[in-house]
């Protein structure tokens, strides 16, 4: 197969994913957004990747946004919001951060492929992408992909909707959120 071969196929299969996302669970995570006094953003290897542009997005919208484990990131507090993006919703540092943000009186929103994981039963708002578990090796929602892209892909592309539903919302532009764009590049 030619590579953009592989590019339409993986487009398919993005669309599918987006084709199966609830609305519902979505808006919630907005309004936890628009809620919120501030906002933390984790998740492990490359869903952590795609957590920290969607941290950039959320401070070019001057919100008060912050990534876990970067060495400025101050402490968590009652009202604000903690969005975890993990694709089994397993992983035992950010379960664990879910616990303790949850026992301080944060928000917990959890963007995975597994709602009812440990993590999901701790968040407040669960939001399902349906595709293909790392380890998974047939389903219904089967990939070309390998191990967790199209999770990763999608985790992205939803996070980037989430600022398109925000800024509708608050009425903004990309014009105004290029003003806090970085200028020391």
């Amino acid at each position: 197969m030619q590579t953009t071969q592989y590019l339409s196929q993986v487009i398919n299969e993005l669309k599918r994913t987006a084709n199966l996302m609830v609305d519902g669970e979505a808006e919630k995570i907005v309004e936890a957004i628009l809620n919120a006094k501030k906002i933390f953003v984790v998740g492990a290897g490359r869903s952590g990747f795609m957590g920290k542009s969607f941290a950039m997005r959320l401070m070019h919208m001057n919100l008060d946004v912050y990534v876990i484990g970067e060495t400025v990131t101050p402490n968590l507090e009652k009202d604000d919001l903690l969005i975890i993006g993990s694709g089994s919703g397993e992983t035992n540092s950010l379960l664990s951060m879910a616990a303790k943000a949850k026992g301080i009186g944060a928000t917990v929103a959890l963007v995975t492929i597994f709602p009812e994981s440990s993590i999901g039963k701790v968040a407040d708002i669960a939001v399902k992408i349906s595709a293909q578990a790392k380890a998974e090796t047939v389903s219904e929602l089967t990939t070309i992909q390998p191990m967790g892209s199209l999770f990763e892909q999608s985790l992205l592309l939803f996070y980037d909707s989430l600022i398109l539903r925000f800024m509708e919302r608050k009425e903004l532009d990309s014009s105004t959120m290029f003003t806090r764009h970085a200028n020391l590049e």
